[in-house]
C-alpha cells in the first residue's frame, strides 16, 4: 500500500481557507503524464476492477485507522454491506464511498479520483504537468479566472495575465464551472496543446499553450532585505523537496544576522517535513506529538543539529496551517523564535494517503498532534506573540503580504479591468507589507540584544 502521512492536501486546503480576496487560491493546474490514454485506461480499469472491492477497501481502512473510534456517533460496522450486490461499475463505487466517507463529518477524509490522486501524488514528488497558472472563481462573477501566472511556465510565455477570465476551454463554455471542471478540462499530456478563449478588459483574446513540466518551488523566495536579514518564504512542505530546497536558502543566507521564515497562506503538506525542516533551527526540545485513536502519544524529537542558530521571526496568518502549525508551534514553545501576524487556521489533524487499485485514493485522518507544549491547536489556531491584523482598507491599499497580488481599484469605487490595471507586482522589499515590515523590526530589536539576553523565552 503506497501511502504517506499528509498534514493537509493543498488541493482541498485552499479552498476551504477562504480569506480576504475575492478569489479563492487553487493551485497550478497539473495532469498525470501520458494522459491522453485516459478515456481507453478508464475502460480497462472498469473491466478488470471490482467496484465492490474497492468500496469494502476503503470500508476497511477507515474502520482500522480512523482517529475517532466514534465514527461521528455512529455504528461504522453499518456501512460494510450498505451496498452488496448494488455497485456496478467504478463510478458507483465512488459515489457509495463519498457517500460513507461524508457521515464522518471529516472533511479531511476524503475520496480523490484519479486525476486528483495523480495531482497530489505529482506534487509530492515535486513534478507537476500542466501550463503553470493558478485559477480561481471570482465570489461575484462566479468566473474562472486566473489569479496569477507562474514565472518561466507556458502560461507566463503565453502571455497570460492575473484577472484574465477563462471563457472557454478548447471550445467548451465554462460558465458554471468549478476550479475543479476548468483544472481537469485544461489537464492533459505533456507537449500537447490546450485552447483557451480568455476576456481580457472586455476583449476577447484566444490563446493556445503547450502543456509541459511545471517547476515546483516549496521556496518561491529568499533574499537579503535591510542588508543584514535572511528572508525565506516556503509556501508549502507538500514537495519531498521542500528540505533540501530551505537547507540551501539557509546556506544562502550565511551573512545575515537573522532569519525571517514565512509562513503565510502555507497551507501544509508532510508531516515528515515539518519535522525536518523545524529541526533545522532547533538544538534540543520536541518538535511535535502525535496521538492515534487508542490515545497513544508519539513524541518526534529534535535530533540536537541544527544548521542555523541565527535569531529568528516567523510570519503567520489565517491561511499557515497544519505542517505550518507545527513548525511554527514546534519554533515558539522551545523559545526559539518570535511569531509575528494573525491566528493561524487551526488544522490539528494528521492524515494517511492510501492509493486504491483503480487509480483513485482516499486520505483518511489517523491521528492529531500536539505543539511541544502539549497544546492541541485544532479548530483553535495558533496566536502570534506580535498582532498584525489587516484591515480591508490595508488589504486595498495593498499593504498585505507582499506575494498577495492587489487589484486596485479606480476612484470611482469600480474594479478596473486586468488589461488597464493589472495585478500590481509586489516584492518582499518593497516596503509596502505591514506584517513583514513588524517582523522586520522585531528581529531588528532581537539581533540588537547582548547574546544572553537573546536566547530567552519570549
Amino acid at each position: 500500500m503506497w501511502w504517506k502521512q499528509l498534514l493537509a492536501v493543498p488541493v482541498f486546503i485552499s479552498l476551504s481557507l477562504g480569506g480576504s480576496n475575492a478569489i479563492n487560491n487553487w493551485p497550478d493546474v497539473v495532469a498525470s503524464t501520458g494522459d491522453s490514454g485516459q478515456t481507453g485506461r478508464q475502460i480497462a480499469l472498469n473491466n478488470s476492477v471490482d467496484p465492490e472491492k474497492i468500496y469494502h477497501r476503503v470500508w476497511k481502512l477507515v474502520d482500522e485507522d480512523y482517529y475517532e473510534i466514534t465514527y461521528n456517533g455512529q455504528n461504522w460496522t453499518r456501512w460494510e454491506h450498505k451496498y452488496d450486490g448494488k455497485l456496478k461499475n467504478l463510478d458507483d463505487a465512488h459515489r457509495a464511498v463519498e457517500t460513507m466517507l461524508a457521515s464522518l463529518g471529516d472533511r479531511y477524509t476524503r475520496f480523490l479520483d484519479r486525476d486528483a490522486f495523480d495531482d497530489e501524488k505529482q506534487q509530492i514528488d515535486a513534478k507537476l504537468y500542466g501550463i503553470g497558472v493558478q485559477i480561481g472563481i471570482d465570489e461575484k462573477s462566479k468566473h474562472v479566472v486566473i489569479i496569477a501566472p507562474i514565472d518561466d511556465t507556458p502560461a507566463s510565455r503565453a502571455g497570460l495575465l492575473s484577472d484574465d477570465e477563462i471563457t472557454e476551454i478548447d471550445g467548451t463554455s465554462t460558465k458554471g464551472f468549478s476550479v475543479e471542471d476548468a483544472a481537469k478540462q485544461i489537464r492533459g499530456a505533456i507537449n500537447t496543446p490546450v485552447n483557451l478563449l480568455l476576456t481580457r478588459g472586455g476583449k476577447q483574446l484566444k490563446v493556445t499553450v503547450v502543456r509541459a513540466e511545471i517547476p515546483i518551488k516549496a521556496v518561491p523566495v529568499a533574499k537579503v532585505l535591510d542588508g543584514d536579514v535572511g528572508y525565506i518564504r516556503l509556501s508549502s512542505f507538500i514537495s519531498q523537496q521542500a528540505g533540501q530546497e530551505m537547507k540551501d536558502a539557509l546556506n544562502k543566507m550565511n551573512s545575515t544576522k537573522g532569519i525571517i521564515l514565512d509562513l503565510r497562506d502555507n497551507p501544509g503538506g508532510l508531516l515528515t517535513n515539518a519535522i525536518e525542516i523545524s529541526d533545522m533551527f532547533l538544538d534540543k526540545g520536541n518538535i511535535v506529538s502525535t496521538v492515534d485513536r487508542d490515545g497513544y502519544t508519539t513524541p518526534a524529537p529534535s535530533e540536537g543539529h541544527p544548521i542555523c542558530r541565527k535569531p529568528m521571526v516567523v510570519l503567520i496568518n489565517k491561511g499557515s496551517a497544519s505542517a505550518s502549525e507545527i513548525t511554527s508551534g514546534a519554533l515558539h514553545d522551545n523559545n526559539r523564535a518570535m511569531l509575528v501576524g494573525e491566528k493561524t487556521f487551526g488544522k490539528g489533524l494528521v492524515q494517511g494517503i492510501n492509493k486504491l487499485e483503480d487509480g483513485s485514493g482516499v486520505n483518511v485522518t489517523i491521528a492529531r498532534y500536539l505543539t511541544p507544549n502539549d497544546t492541541d491547536i485544532n479548530k483553535k489556531g495558533i496566536s502570534p506573540d506580535i498582532l498584525v491584523k489587516l484591515s480591508d482598507n490595508d488589504l486595498k491599499e495593498g499593504k498585505g503580504a507582499w506575494f498577495q497580488n492587489v487589484r486596485r481599484d479606480s476612484e470611482d469605487g469600480k474594479s478596473e479591468s486586468s488589461s488597464s490595471s493589472p495585478r500590481e507586482k509586489r516584492s518582499p522589499d518593497d516596503g509596502k507589507d505591514l506584517q513583514l515590515k513588524a517582523a522586520l523590526e522585531a528581529l531588528h530589536k532581537k539581533i540588537g540584544e547582548p547574546e544572553h539576553l537573546a536566547s530567552k523565552p519570549h
